[in-house]
């Protein structure tokens, strides 16, 4: 089987998660050419791969004219998800892009809408659905432990956490934590309970510590970009409630710069048999012979987040090659980028917002 020619746009940070998934599934895929519009950055990954330099791009619009490239991950800035991934389905390529899926829900349907046109997949990069804690979850879903799940608390707070670069500027990113952190765990959640359509927010926004200058960075993960005197134009915090149309809601908070003791990465489910906590070990709680009882689950490497892109990628090539039904398609990503507009639209108002 001849192997499937990969086209990567963005080779920042995201990229490397990209390009490991790749390199585990290198006997059923290649990455054939790269596009940054730092073309030396560029040029460094394609060193790598040793990818000639006529295949090496600064435009995507160029890479995904080659006509051997099946598909392309696209991993560039928000604020590029949408143009490359329309160039690349309108060019015939499948593409992974990565989370959010857009800058808001219309760029969302936009892309939804050419990868119908075109026949191609368009798969969305929710990473957290390819983990072993998911899969363990939805076992327990699956087989009614937790009833009728009502009620769900998903945060991913940061102390002191914000990457920097372009992850701070409204411009390139569309957002803060809420489009960067609060997308992971808002579909994570709403994807074990069972990917509802969501009805209704009410949301707010602040914009109090910023990235805390001054104070010493804590290390975490930074922007390739990250540098002094960047712009912070972005929220520090965002929290939500969000309602669905089976009556369930889900608390949503999240935050670059918060004054808490520790960084917080919990999701906690709570149903009419049972509920449950993500922390990220997964504890169990619900009642048995009239006693209530707590369970944590016995196998330490069960719910790591080892290998959740290499997951991801895999399945990727699975849906391309096989066919397999994809886990994590571009309408779960328009559903998405609807509930964020909601919340950031709630937050400007004051005031609930329905969704269509």
């Amino acid at each position: 089987m001849a192997k499937i020619k990969i086209g990567i746009v963005g080779n920042g940070g995201i990229c490397g998660a990209h390009c490991a998934g790749y390199d585990r599934e290198a006997d059923r895929a290649e990455v054939y050419a790269v596009c940054d519009i730092n073309i030396e950055r560029a040029k460094a990954l394609a060193k790598r791969y040793n990818i000639p330099d006529e295949r090496v791009f600064d435009n995507v619009h160029d890479m995904v004219n080659l006509p051997e490239i099946d598909a392309v991950s696209v991993c560039t800035w928000n604020n590029g998800h949408a143009e490359c991934t329309l160039a690349a389905l309108n060019a015939g390529k499948h593409v992974l892009c990565e989370k959010p899926m857009a800058f808001n829900a219309k760029q969302a349907q936009e892309m939804k809408d050419a990868a119908d046109k075109a026949g191609k997949l368009l798969m969305i990069g929710f990473v957290r659905r390819y983990g072993n804690d998911c899969k363990v979850m939805k076992d327990f879903v699956n087989a009614d432990y937790f009833g009728d799940i009502y009620y769900a608390k998903a945060t991913y707070l940061r102390r002191h956490g914000s990457p920097g670069g372009w992850f701070s500027n409204i411009e390139l990113s569309g957002g803060g934590p809420l489009i960067d952190l609060g997308v992971h765990v808002i579909d994570l959640t709403r994807y074990i309970m069972g990917n509802h359509k969501p009805v209704s927010v009410y949301g707010a926004t602040f914009n109090h510590l910023k990235n805390r200058p001054g104070v010493s960075n804590s290390g975490g993960y930074k922007s390739a970009d990250a540098g002094s005197g960047e712009i912070f134009d972005v929220e520090d915090l965002a929290t939500a409630l969000i309602r669905f149309d089976n009556g369930a809601v889900i608390s949503v908070e999240a935050s670059f710069s918060l004054n808490t003791k520790h960084d917080k990465g919990d999701i906690e489910f709570f149903g009419t048999k049972g509920g449950a906590k993500l922390s990220p070990e997964l504890e169990l709680y619900s009642d048995v012979n009239g006693y209530l009882t707590n369970t944590q689950l016995d196998f330490p490497t069960a719910l790591s987040f080892n290998g959740l892109f290499e997951n991801e990628i895999s399945h990727f090539l699975d849906c391309i090659i096989d066919g397999v039904p994809c886990q994590s398609p571009a309408e779960d990503g328009v559903e998405i980028m609807k509930i964020l507009d909601a919340i950031y639209e709630s937050a400007r108002t004051g005031h609930e917002v329905t969704i269509d």
